[in-house]
């Protein structure tokens, strides 16, 4: 547990982590004291098709979760990972037949919260997830898809798009990790306001937008009327995202910045921020919609 800078208690929270049940390097329980030790408020445990209940392991709180892979490695053929989290129990699905949509329907109807990994990762387009309905979030960045073999870590331009066709998802940051030799293991997640731990509580906050993705640095987004705020710990970029292609007051660089604001403008849809630290660290807000 946490407290910002503004005073709010916020929970320091990991959704996509792989263990030894499926193809992860370490074990649940492995895992979880590597969280711990990390200062990590609990984790999901999201295994290839392997549901691991909700538990306490090495004294770290484990949400429920699963990953479901659909599709093999070729991403013009058929690629999109979704990962349920906080399922009251498995959901009855078979790999060889079940659909996209069929996934997202077993998550919710078992209380869980349906998230799109890695789009950037597997090249979905916007057409396929607007094809879906019930996603809770979508990851905005996703630790091991920058690691080994693997490329594309960052979404922006995904939910650019789709925020550019009137589709809004919370903006969430993973580590979805594998391998834990320091390159994927507790660098990406969530500074959640909740009331508390319990699922209930998490989940709406979550699905509120109260909560900002990171890699370590704070930002907090506000609207003042025709006003953006950001405020956040010291960093050298900060960027005001819309569906605009330029503005004048759209990025401030510098040395410790730790507030900028924009003004928004009469062609504004849509406007999230994200920012970077001195050591090339980011987070992310959620998408700020312009009525």
């Amino acid at each position: 547990m946490y407290t910002d800078m503004f005073g709010k208690v916020r929970y320091k929270i990991g959704l996509h982590i792989h263990t030894t049940l499926s193809d992860g390097h370490v074990s649940p329980e492995e895992a979880a004291g590597i969280y711990r030790e990390a200062g990590f408020d609990a984790i999901a445990i999201t295994d290839h098709w392997k549901y691991h209940a909700a538990d306490t392991l090495s004294g770290l709180p484990i949400l429920a979760g699963c990953e479901y892979n659909m599709g093999a490695s070729d991403t013009s053929v058929d690629v999109m990972h979704i990962v349920g989290v906080g399922m009251d129990r498995a959901p009855e699905l078979q790999k060889e037949t079940a659909t996209r949509q069929d996934v997202i329907n077993a998550i919710r109807a078992n209380g869980g919260m349906a998230i799109l990994a890695h789009p950037a990762w597997s090249l979905n387009c916007p057409e396929h997830a607007e094809a879906l309905t019930g996603f809770s979030a979508v990851e905005i960045y996703n630790t091991v898809s920058n690691v080994n073999q693997s490329s594309r870590p960052y979404s922006g331009y995904f939910v650019d798009l789709l925020s550019n066709r009137g589709t809004f998802y919370p903006l969430i940051a993973t580590d979805d990790t594998h391998y834990y030799d320091d390159s994927d293991e507790t660098k990406s997640w969530i500074m959640v306001h909740a009331k508390s731990l319990q699922k209930e509580d998490l989940f709406s906050a979550i699905e509120h937008g109260d909560f900002y993705a990171t890699q370590g640095p704070e930002l907090h987004v506000r609207r003042e009327r025709d006003l953006l705020i950001a405020d956040c710990s010291p960093c050298i970029m900060i960027d005001f995202l819309s569906n605009a292609a330029w503005g004048p007051d759209r990025i401030t660089r510098g040395k410790d910045l730790t507030h900028a604001e924009y003004k928004i403008k009469a062609w504004d849809k849509w406007v999230r921020v994200e920012m970077h630290d001195a050591d090339g660290l980011y987070a992310w807000s959620n998408i700020i919609r312009i009525d």
